[in-house]
Order: structure tokens, then sequence, then C-alpha cells
């Protein structure tokens, strides 16, 4: 049977997690099918860790597909219509301001590469996984703010190799091997890419190197993995194609600051 036959169990999600910091609320949405349909009462910044597909309309009554690449900035202003669904969804970081002042910007967008963007949410992301009293919430939201309406922002839809639809297939055939050996060679082949061209495209499409999202990808099962699951860290992490638990650790505490004994220990009280 090949990778792309094999059909995956769905995996549990992680619970919804938020902090309030002064004016801000931030929430971390775990990645699970969801459908929604609102007027927004205010503007709202998201950030999408993983990529995305389903149908909306932002902004608009056309509802048509979408595509969404990991590591896109998003805005949503205030009295925007949205209509959004996917039968998968993935991680996403939302952020809105519980005062009642709007955030500058009449324009909604999303799927934009930022790199400042995307160091702020995997920042935000590690704090609200493991919370500290260091953390800076009010500086870290006003910054992504700010990233919103930087006059250096790159466009919403980088140019390159690495559509949506090339990313879909992507995702499905790194999924369907993430227990065994993928690397950039198998990945740029998939898409019939070189090697060379599939990284330098990859990295303009979505703000990382095809090594770092094969490992967020490996992480993502992991933590799927370990909500309600009866087996050990060790079966976890061979499963999700990392050499050894220790391997998984390391790749655990360098990403989301939290270490999988930690992580699995607050999924399960």
């Amino acid at each position: 049977m090949s990778h792309r036959n094999r059909r995956l169990p769905p995996l549990p999600s992680e619970p919804v997690r938020r902090i309030e910091a002064g004016p801000w609320a931030i929430e971390l949405l775990p990645g699970a099918a969801y459908a929604t349909r609102y007027v927004a009462s205010q503007s709202a910044i998201g950030f999408a860790f993983d990529s995305q597909r389903g149908l909306h309309a932002i902004g608009s009554d056309r509802v048509q597909p979408f595509d969404a690449m990991p590591n896109g900035l998003a805005f949503v202003p205030a009295g925007c219509d949205v209509f959004s669904e996917s039968p998968e969804g993935g991680e996403y970081l939302r952020i809105m301001r519980r005062d009642g002042l709007a955030l500058p910007g009449d324009r909604a967008f999303n799927n934009r590469i930022d790199p400042q963007a995307i160091a702020l949410a995997l920042r935000m992301r590690g704090a609200l996984l493991r919370p500290s009293v260091e953390d800076d919430w009010e500086a870290w939201a006003l910054a992504l703010a700010q990233r919103t309406q930087a006059d250096d922002a790159p466009p919403s839809v980088p140019s390159g190799s690495i559509t949506g639809k090339r990313m879909r297939l992507l995702d499905e055939f790194i999924d369907a091997g993430l227990d065994g050996a993928l690397g950039v060679k198998v990945m740029a082949d998939e898409l019939g890419l070189s090697e060379g061209y599939f990284m330098r495209a990859f990295k303009q499409a979505t703000g990382q190197s095809p090594h770092s999202y094969l490992i967020d990808r490996r992480l993502a099962r992991a933590r799927a993995l370990m909500r309600d699951s009866t087996a050990t860290l060790a079966q976890i992490a061979l499963a999700c194609g990392f050499n050894s638990q220790a391997h998984m650790a390391t790749a655990f505490r360098q990403r989301l600051g939290i270490s999988p004994v930690q992580l699995r220990r607050c999924l399960t009280f």
C-alpha cells in the first residue's frame, strides 16, 4: 500500500489555552475541525502554525476554497463578515483587545509570511504551553499587532513554486510517512522538483526550511498522540519518526519550551 493510500485514524486535540494580560486576550486554538460564521465585533490578529484548507468568505459573500500555507499572519478588522470552515483545521494563535479599542487597519488579509511575526508567534505559543512569570504578554501582543501594519510587510501570497495545492500534497505525503525516514530530497522528489530549488521555494513560501517544517509535523503528531493515549513516550517517539525518546524530548524543549513529560501531565489532569 502506498503512503498516499494509507488512512490514518483521527487524533485527539489539545484544550484551548487562553491568557488575559492588560487589554489583550490571547488564545491558542488546537488543530481540529471547525465551522464558524460571524460578524467581527472587534478586530483580531491570527497566526496559523499549520497549513489549513477548507472554505471561506472573508469580507465577502463569495464562498471559495482556500489552501493556507503554514506560518501565515492574518488580520480581521471590526465589522468584517467572516465565514470559514475546515475538516481538519490547524493550530492557531488569536489575539484580540478586551478594552473595546479597535486595532488599526480596515482590510482583512491572511497567509502573510512575515519572519518577525513568525518569531513572535512561536514565542507566544511556547509561553502558552508553559506559562512563566517572566512572560511579557503585553509587549508581545503589541509587537505582533504592529506587524499587521508594518510598511515592510511582505505580500500575502509570496511568489514561488510551493502553492497551496502542492503544500496539501506534501502534507499528505509527510503525514502518511512520519513513522519512516523522510528527508528533503524525498519531499522534493514527491513534488517533482530539484532539491536545491525545493529548499529555496519552500523557505520563500513558508518562512522556514523543509527540515524545520518536518520536525514541526512530527511534534504535532506526537502532541496529538499524547492526549488520552496509553502509548509510552518511547513508542510515540518512534511512531512520529524520532530516533529515540531523548531525540523527541530535545525537539520539544527547543521548539515548544516544554518537555514531553510536562506536556503530557498538563493534558491528563
